[in-house]
């Protein structure tokens, strides 16, 4: 994209490092050439000019800055329930939940019969938390894709599937050939993104805006957290349109949505407990993250976590798939981090802590507050306010999103700027 300024003008390949210079912004298409000086700013296609209008972002430089955090990631960390409480605010007005999008009407959502979810990296395992949820919720078969693979398979598209994209920059490479490789066999997509005018929401039929607010740390926190949100809001649009849910479910299930902003809170005023269990583990080099159903993407996404900012290795697996092999790896210096709070899964979870804690293997777990049994068995337990099984993804990942950070700065890593990696991955 190109910023407008003033007697300056800016190119970058998304908001963040042009957002504190210029509100003003103009998004390139595919194949534009664009010429720009201190002055000017011309754009051609096919050797033609053409008019590329700019427009104002809701980029603010305030909200851009640390201010009192040390990095831009426990910054971020701790936006997440202000960013929840508002989309919140936006989305149950009267007590009702109402989607502004016009392309998500009732009729058009009865109308789908598949979903197909298409993603990278954290944004993959957001997906695949949605999976649980739209089947739960929606009643509709639902498939996820990395969207590096989806974009060069054979596959048929059923008549009447919607792809659902999910991209915080909206330009993951990608993620939008998969969404052009669907929409050319017919199917319609809906965009799940941080950026209104970013190339994936303009070339979907509809686009559902994360309202994250700028993210500068590399590794994705709060918009995981607001890709998880807008994932379950749809979820339950889709299965009140197509009438699997009753109106008393949703008013449920929004009910307790509305007190997460205050347990995220809550678990947030943990964060020294979180740092001081994290000087314990910052010494190993090999963890194993388990998780059952919903809370199995959390434990990918908190694998995933550790990996990208502390260098350390990290796996992740569903808790009973632990037997089918990787348990061969379990001793005193590789740690386990499970997954297991209070939910129609905690039994099973329990039997493979179990498992584990008989071949020495170090524990910690994200638990339910008051859960006195994990406390015996686990050898660390971090926890989380109870709620509703479908809302545990929302709590389950903060504490994890912590550790890692946590884990990072004790030994010392680049938490923002971690090597190798870049904010968003424009190219193959």
């Amino acid at each position: 994209m190109v910023g407008i300024g003033q007697g300056e003008n800016f190119l970058g390949s998304d908001i963040s490092p042009i957002g504190s210079h210029t509100p003003n912004v103009i998004y390139l298409h595919d194949g534009d050439v664009v010429h720009v000086t201190e002055n000017d700013v011309s754009v051609t296609a096919g050797g033609r000019p053409v008019r590329r209008t700019a427009t104002s972002t809701n980029w603010s430089p305030e909200a851009a800055e640390k201010g009192a955090y040390a990095h831009y990631m426990l910054k971020e960390i701790y936006e997440q329930p202000e960013r929840v409480a508002e989309v919140l605010r936006l989305m149950l007005r009267g007590g009702t939940l109402r989607f502004e999008e016009p392309a998500l009407s009732a009729k058009q959502l009865s109308k789908v019969r598949r979903l197909l979810l298409v993603a990278c990296g954290t944004s993959w395992h957001a997906a695949l938390t949605g999976e649980y949820l739209l089947e739960s919720l929606a009643g509709l078969p639902v498939e996820v894709e990395c969207a590096s693979e989806l974009r060069y398979r054979d596959r048929p598209m059923e008549k009447q599937t919607m792809v659902i994209s999910i991209s915080q920059s909206g330009e993951t490479a990608d993620t939008l050939a998969a969404v052009r490789r669907a929409r050319g066999q017919g199917a319609r997509a809906l965009a799940i993104v941080n950026v209104a005018g970013s190339t994936i929401a303009r070339e979907s039929d509809a686009a559902l805006l994360m309202r994250a607010g700028p993210e500068i740390g590399v590794a994705s926190t709060k918009a995981f957290e607001m890709q998880l949100l807008w994932l379950l809001l749809f979820g339950l649009a889709l299965g009140r349109a197509r009438g699997h849910i009753s109106a008393g479910e949703v008013t449920t299930i929004t009910h307790e949505l509305q007190r997460i902003p205050s347990k995220l809170k809550k678990i947030l005023r943990a964060s020294a407990r979180i740092r001081a269990v994290a000087k314990k583990y910052a010494k190993f080099t090999d963890f194993l993250f388990l998780g059952r159903q919903l809370n199995y993407p959390i434990a990918l996404e908190g694998a995933l976590k550790l990996k990208e900012i502390s260098y350390i290795h990290a796996d992740a697996y569903p808790s009973a798939e632990m037997k089918h092999g990787p348990i061969a790896l379990i001793s005193p210096e590789f740690p386990s981090v499970f997954v297991a709070p209070r939910d129609a899964m905690y039994d099973k979870n329990m039997s493979n802590i179990e498992e584990i804690k008989a071949r020495k293997g170090p524990i910690l777990a994200i638990a339910t507050e008051g859960d006195k049994e994990i406390g015996h068995k686990a050898d660390d337990v971090l926890y989380i306010p109870r709620t509703l099984d479908c809302l545990q993804p929302l709590l389950t990942v903060v504490p994890l999103q912590l550790l890692a950070y946590h884990i990072a700065v004790i030994r010392g890593c680049d938490v923002d700027k971690p090597r190798n990696l870049a904010k968003s991955v424009t190219v193959e």
